[in-house]
């Protein structure tokens, strides 16, 4: 089952019938069987719509008339759970109609939280807020690189421009990345035997970040440690775990540092220089102990 809502689309897309057209035109050919579209102005009776719907043309529920739509079908269409469509049934309310004529604290006294969920969607009403599922965004950007070479500063280069290109997009989208994964692809035409054909850097970033100089930085550090053991041909960045960049607040009157600047960039430059197990914190540990080292302990 597919959900989306398409309200405020019609300038954009067409009315709801054009655009829910469209998609079944799209995944019919990538389904098994027949799409069958319903719309409605809620969920629950948009799915009771596609149920009863003839493909390919959408069941349409107007605005306003889920309540009368939904009347004269089974009430256990209101619940998946076995036991409240018993009770149903015992109680003798065979219909929605039925269901939806009972006052809203009888069902809620007889059946719970389900009780008041099977009310509002007897009614026509929607009392579960519609969530859009976010697919994992990516960015990718690849070049490559003939001759091949071997020397840092040249790969620096390739990478300042990937991480600048990737860097803008984020910023457009108003988007940081949480993560880098850089990829090289190597030449072996004069490797020694057993080198592997590529070399693979995963980054987590100390926070998301949109900062071009912040991500070259990092990922050439980790380089910088590891180089490459042979002539790169190919390089490849891609910033993952993508989300809207969030804002600070920032005092009027202190010079700001920049983001590459800040102590959690700093350490962790520091952890691909000389070591994670070499980077640690201070942590409180007992603050009443009688000795000073038994007050604290290090943490990675």
């Amino acid at each position: 089952m597919l959900e989306i809502q398409v309200d405020g689309l019609e300038r954009l897309w067409g009315s709801e019938p054009e655009l829910v057209g469209r998609l079944v035109t799209a995944l019919g050919p990538i389904l098994p069987g027949s799409p069958r579209p319903g719309i409605a102005g809620t969920r629950f009776a948009a799915t009771i719509a596609a149920a009863n719907t003839t493909p390919p043309e959408p069941r349409i529920v107007r605005p306003g008339g889920e309540a009368a739509f939904l009347a004269p079908l089974p009430a256990e269409l209101l619940s998946s759970e076995a036991d409240v469509r018993a009770r149903l049934r015992r109680f003798g309310l065979r219909q929605i109609g039925a269901v939806a004529e009972l006052p809203r604290s009888a069902l809620v006294a007889r059946f719970g939280a389900e009780g008041e969920r099977i009310h509002a969607r007897a009614r026509g009403e929607e009392i579960t807020a519609f969530r859009p599922r976010r697919a994992p965004e990516r960015l990718v950007l690849g070049l490559p690189i003939e001759p091949s070479v071997e020397e840092l500063d040249a790969l620096r280069f390739v990478l300042h421009r990937l991480a600048a290109t990737l860097a803008d997009q984020l910023e457009a989208r108003g988007t940081a990345a949480a993560r880098a994964h850089l990829r090289l692809t190597l030449d072996l035409s004069f490797a020694r035997a057993g080198t592997p054909g590529e070399l693979d850097v995963e980054q987590r970033f100390p926070e998301p970040t949109a900062e071009a100089e912040a991500i070259e930085r990092l990922l050439f550090a980790r380089l910088e440690r590891t180089p490459p053991p042979a002539p790169v041909g190919r390089i490849e960045l891609e910033l993952a775990g993508v989300e809207p960049a969030v804002g600070h607040q920032l005092p009027l009157f202190v010079p700001q540092a920049a983001r590459n600047a800040r102590l959690g960039w700093q350490l962790a430059r520091l952890a691909l220089t000389f070591g994670e197990d070499r980077v640690r914190r201070v942590a409180l540990a007992d603050t009443d102990a009688p000795l000073a080292e038994e007050r604290w302990t290090w943490r990675s």
